[in-house]
This record gives structure tokens, sequence and C-alpha cells, in this order.
């Protein structure tokens, strides 16, 4: 009877070891989704003030995430971007400061055919530390126009890949309807003859609806095995020429068709959502980031209250919408706008390493930081490290008798910009004057040289820092 006591005993003690031991477990890892619209303005969601249509289903995920009010991309035009959104770097250390277009343009330009394979990647770093991983829509990064030895996406870090006319692998290419009668066109910019993968040929107006499809059915596949999973949804809309569907052309006029894609674009993609926010395992361990990756282009769409656009380094040119999703992970933070953190795009390397759990290898030197704690929401007041510094695109210089700013840099709540050589400098601060309408240079002499010999630091750094002569009007002005 003793032994009977003791080996019960020993096994309840057994069980009771095993059952701590779970409880200790650690969640699995969270999913990640990354929906990235093109060329949209800070003001043309209407969650962050657009009056002349609604968004209704990004702005119900902004109302039950974090909203941002100020997020940086690293330049104001799509590949350095984008380049800066997957590397965690600055894009010029790849010598990437404008969009990639022909392999004659690039070099004009004096930038690289395609983002360097070597370069980090936080695809690659996820799918290295067990994450499944998926990138479905526009790329830019290389293997565009006549530029058809570019690596596949794929090579990049991920397991399934259906891009666009700006990258290589399967891709949709779109057909242009302008619902007049007229046959619908095709619009592919020579990457049809690249090959490289396998081409299916789409209405402009449903290619959102494509690739949110084509990443809903990678999403609920990798939700049956029991790997985590990252997904890139990066829509060629809301980015010129504008298609939207026939019920959404009104006058044709460029602002209406904008609007109109914009408008469709928030349709499309709340499959998407629906598809997470109605799954209990989705649901509760799936962090949705929504931002975009530059200003809008002139005429189109708008950055109110901001001064500037696409292509400049005004805050219109740089200054993003936010939008950070997951109902089981963002805690007392869910619903509330964050109006201090300062972010920019290449902070979101680090910071979602740090929100999967997983360590950034120790060949990666990133230039962003780790703003997972403000990403979450459990923090908004710790400061920035190192300051943001920017480059301008080379094809953008601006009016002859106004030209752009060369170089800029926020640090804390100034920002200065300046040129190559120093000169021109204009102070601004933004917690005061966020229209960028009143230079203080003057008012603040040692501020004004502590920041310009900064950024002009910085700009030294680069592999590539000014552009080459005649790189200026190189391209169209509505390129990337």
């Amino acid at each position: 009877m003793h032994r009977v006591i003791a080996t019960l005993s020993l096994l309840f003690g057994l069980s009771t070891i095993v059952a701590a031991a779970d409880s200790r477990t650690p969640p699995r890892r969270p999913n990640i989704v990354f929906l990235l619209i093109d060329d949209m303005g800070y003001a043309d969601l209407s969650c962050y003030g657009q009056k002349k249509i609604s968004t209704p289903n990004i702005d119900r995920m902004a109302a039950e995430g974090i909203r941002f009010t100020q997020f940086y991309v690293n330049s104001p035009i799509c590949s350095p971007s984008r380049t800066a959104l997957l590397t965690g770097q600055y894009p010029a250390r790849w010598k990437i400061t404008s969009f990639l277009e022909s392999r004659q343009s690039n070099t004009q330009r004096g930038m690289a055919q395609w983002l360097d394979i070597k370069a980090p990647s936080l695809a690659r770093t996820l799918h290295d530390a067990g994450y499944t991983t998926g990138h479905f829509g526009k790329w830019h990064m290389g293997g565009q126009r006549d530029v058809g030895d570019a690596p596949l996406v794929a090579e990049y870090g991920f397991d399934k890949v259906i891009t666009s006319f700006e990258g290589l692998g399967d891709r949709y290419l779109p057909l242009m309807d302008a619902f007049d009668g007229k046959p619908a066109k095709k619009y592919d910019l020579g990457s049809a003859s690249l090959g490289h993968g396998n081409i299916t040929w789409i209405d402009r107006s449903t290619m959102t609806t494509a690739y949110t499809k084509a990443a809903m059915a990678f999403i609920e596949d990798a939700a049956k095995g029991t790997k985590p999973f990252y997904v890139n949804l990066w829509l060629n809309d809301v980015h010129s020429p504008f298609f939207p569907p026939a019920a959404l052309r009104g006058d044709a006029a460029k602002e209406t068709l904008y609007l109109g894609v914009t408008k469709s674009m928030d349709d499309q993609v709340n499959a998407m959502f629906e598809l997470i926010r109605n799954d209990p395992k989705l649901r509760d361990n799936t962090l949705l980031i929504i931002a975009s990756d530059n200003g809008p282009e002139p005429g189109a769409g708008s950055a109110a209250p901001f001064r500037g656009h696409k292509g400049n380094l005004y805050e219109g040119g740089v200054r993003e919408p936010l939008i950070a999703w997951g109902t089981g992970l963002l805690g007392k933070a869910a619903g509330t706008t964050d109006t201090t953190s300062v972010m920019a795009g290449m902070d979101l390397a680090p910071s979602l390493l740090a929100v999967a759990g997983v360590s950034t290898p120790a060949d990666i030197a990133f230039d962003g930081e780790d703003r997972s704690a403000e990403l979450l929401g459990r923090d908004h007041t710790a400061p920035r490290a190192r300051p943001i510094f920017w480059i301008r695109p080379p094809d953008r210089p601006g009016p002859p008798n106004n030209r752009f700013p060369d170089l800029a840099m926020r640090d804390g709540d100034w920002k200065l910009t300046c040129d190559y050589d120093g000169n021109g400098g204009r102070l601004i601060n933004l917690a005061s004057d966020i229209g960028e309408a009143t230079d203080l240079a003057a008012q603040q002499p040692d501020r004004v040289r502590q920041m310009r010999d900064a950024v002009l630091a910085w700009e030294k750094t680069l592999p590539m820092g000014r552009p080459p002569a005649g790189a200026a009007g190189a391209t169209p002005p509505n390129g990337g």
C-alpha cells in the first residue's frame, strides 16, 4: 500500500511539474502583416483628415488599434523608402536614392540597378528564425523596365511571391480600362518581356483584390501549420495611373480618379481585415501594420496640414500615416492615438524583430531603432537615441527659382533643411510650426550650426551622396 501511495505521489508530483512547465511555455510568436499603400498622402484616409471620401475599413482598424501622427519614411519616393523598410538602414547606403527605372537612367543618376542581395532583409531574418514569409504586390527594389538580371524577390527571404511590373517572379500585370467602350490597354513598362515568372493580366481596378486574395490564401494556409507568418501586402494602389472602378470615375478629373482609387482600395483590402478579425487564433496573435511609402503626387492626394509632396523633403513628402492593429497584443493601448512618438521607416525592421522575439543578427547594424514599445503601445515617452536624416532624390531638384533642399534632419522638435554645401539652411520648430512656415535660423545660429554639421557629416558616411552632374531631370516627374 505504501508503494502505491508513493508511486501515486511521484506521478502527481511529475504531472504538477509538467503542468507548471506548460504554463511557462511562451506563446507562439506573433504573426505580422504589413499593408503598404503606394503614394498615399498623410491626409488621404478619413481617419487622418480626408473629407471628400470615406475609408471606413482602414478607419475601423485605426479606431481599434494605435494611430501614429509622427511617422516618417526615409525617402519621399518609392524605391529608397521601401529599401529602408526592408533593411532597417538608410537606403543611400545601398546606392538607392530614387525610384529604380531603366538601366541607363539608374546609371545616369549614380544609382545601383537593384538592392544588393547582401543587404539586410527583415523577411530573411524572420524566415531564418522560423517564420513562413510571403510578399504580395509591388516590390520596386530591382527587376523593372529593362533590368531583367536582378535577383528574384524570393531571394530576399520570401517563401511565396506574387509581385508586379517592378519585381521579378510570378506577377500580376495591369490592364487599364477607362470604361469608355475602348479596349483595355496592357501596362507593364517592359516587365512582360523579362521572364522569370508566370504572368497574369488583371484589370487595374481590381489589382488590390487579386493581391489581397493571394495574401489571404497564404495566411489561411500558414495558419494551419506550426510556424508564425510574416506577410507583405504592398499595393500598387493608390499610385498613378488612376483607374478606379467605373462607378467611382466621376468626372474623370485627376483628383476624382485618385479619390476613387483610394476609396476602392479601402473596400478591397477589407476582406483581409475580416479574415484576421473573425478568426480568434489570428485576431489574438497578429500584428497588422498599415502605412504608405511616401507623400502624394501633386494634384492627386493631400498631405494637409503639411507643406510639400512626393519627391521633396518637406513634411508632406516624408510624414505618413502609420496604424498598428492587434487585439491580443496592444492591450489598453488599443483605440488610442500616439501624437508624441517619432518613428521612421527604418525603425520597423528592428522593431518588428523585437515584437517577434527574434534577435538581430550579429552582422547587421541597423540605422533604425527598436521602437517596439511604441508600436505596441507600451511606452510613448522615450526620446529617439539618434536624429533622422534624409537626402533628396537626385532627379527631384525642384523649380529653378525655388529649389528643394538637398538634405534634411530632424532632432527632437527641430528640423533643419539645407543644401549639400550647408548653405540655405532653414530651421523649423515642428512643435509649433507643422506647416514649416517660419524659419528660425537667424534666432538659433548655434542650433543651426550644430545640426548642419551633423547632417553634412552623415552625408559623408554614405557610399553615394550628392548626385552626378546631369542627374536632375533624368526621369519623368511622376516616376516611382
